[in-house]
């Protein structure tokens, strides 16, 4: 086998046509392993790029490939590690299973190594000879394993891959045929990987629209899931669509700035993904006490960015433990509440009074919330809890450290 060269040497024939993608990709083939000529404009850029890493690796295409697991001590470390991905993911990927029935197509879930943590497999696989040793607990999926794939790709890259047939690099994977999507963190790096895979069986679907849409939100939850003592903004440009995985999300530390954004609300708010650090103020034209305030809102709020853009905002209280939102919108948008704004058409109607302090700090917010409303139930902790929906043990640590104060 040759390597392909960087050069456009080697010319494609005078008017290449070719009735299917299937034979442009064996031409393709044919160009990059045995002329070892760069097939430019037959396949993607990227899949070249993972061809080419590859060969650089000294892997030849006719090798047999076995998906091997990790050692027992490294799953165990890779299950651990991914907990609250595993944990976030649980509702869309029983969703997914159910949207899958009868496709004979297998989601997987990596950890940010290419390291199997979950895997769920439809009706319509029992034929599968791949796809139940591929998506095994603790089954490597790393490029660096079994050549190109989508996941891999996905791993490598940072972006969504689909590798189709042929397009993968090891002969004997070529009857595979996947989708795979990254899942980011509040750190903005890959958390693990979301793939949809068939064998020897085309997607009769968009299988790149399913798995990127399950993976945004499952990467929300996420986002959520990780987000401590920080006010998390849902935006978007229509309130019907706060909650869907279109909405943007931004969480807001303590000190006024932003601790990190989903692509979604970076496009909305103008900021360069992923924006850690940038000025809350400037970004959404209002002070962090402001958006404190719209924690007690039942509803959307409409609001009219600095960059002339009106969105609808819902803000929710993250929990300092992590247990969730203390206070906010749960399960809908609620009452559509438009902010005072001299721009917004004249039918608005002005938000409801906001209260006459809030605290400068989150934490400080969160402990007079809790205050206020062991105090509305008389002192019955276990009722404010519910009326929370917090533990009671978060409830006691505010109260033993505002009594500390």
């Amino acid at each position: 086998m040759t390597q392909a060269t960087e050069t456009t040497a080697g010319a494609l024939p005078v008017q290449p046509f070719f009735s299917t993608p299937q034979q442009r990709l064996a031409f393709a083939r044919q160009r990059y392993f045995d002329e070892g000529v760069r097939p430019s404009g037959l396949v993607s850029e990227g899949l070249i790029q993972s061809w080419s890493r590859c060969v650089q690796a000294r892997r030849d295409p006719g090798e047999a490939i076995a998906f091997r697991p990790v050692t027992l001590s490294r799953a165990h470390s890779a299950l651990q590690r991914s907990r609250l991905l595993v944990s976030s993911a649980a509702g869309e990927l029983s969703q997914l299973e159910a949207t899958l029935a009868g496709t004979g197509c297998t989601a997987i879930l990596t950890d940010s190594q290419g390291v199997v943590v979950h895997a769920m497999r439809s009706a319509g696989e029992q034929d599968a000879v791949l796809l139940p040793l591929a998506s095994r607990l603790g089954v490597d999926l790393a490029e660096e394993q079994i050549g190109t794939t989508a996941p891999g790709m996905a791993l490598r890259t940072g972006q969504s891959s689909v590798v189709l047939g042929s397009e993968h690099f090891f002969g004997c994977l070529q009857v595979m045929y996947c989708a795979a999507a990254p899942i980011r963190d509040i750190h903005g790096q890959v958390a693990g990987v979301l793939d949809v895979s068939s064998e020897s069986r085309p997607f009769g679907f968009d299988a790149a629209a399913v798995v990127n849409m399950a993976a945004t939100t499952i990467e929300n939850r996420l986002l959520r899931a990780q987000s401590t003592e920080h006010i998390v903004v849902h935006l978007q440009t229509m309130p019907s669509l706060i909650g869907t995985p279109m909405e943007g999300l931004a969480g807001l530390d303590g000190h006024g700035r932003i601790a990190w954004v989903n692509p979604a609300a970076a496009r909305l708010l103008g900021l360069a993904w992923p924006a850690h650090g940038a000025p809350v103020d400037n970004v959404f034209g209002l002070e962090l006490a402001a958006l404190a305030r719209l924690t007690r809102r039942d509803g959307a709020s409409a609001h009219r960015l600095p960059n002339g853009l009106m969105v609808w905002l819902v803000a929710r209280m993250q929990s300092n433990d992590g247990a969730g939102p203390l206070v906010g919108v749960s399960g809908g948008v609620g009452t559509m509440v438009p902010a005072a704004d001299p721009t917004l058409p004249e039918h608005s109607t002005p938000p409801t009074a906001a209260p006459a302090a809030v605290a400068s700090t989150l934490r400080d917010n969160d402990r007079q919330l809790v205050e206020q409303t062991v105090r509305a139930c008389g002192g019955n902790v276990s009722k404010a809890a519910r009326a929370l929906g917090v533990s009671r043990g978060l409830v006691y640590r505010h109260l033993k450290a505002a009594s500390a104060s």
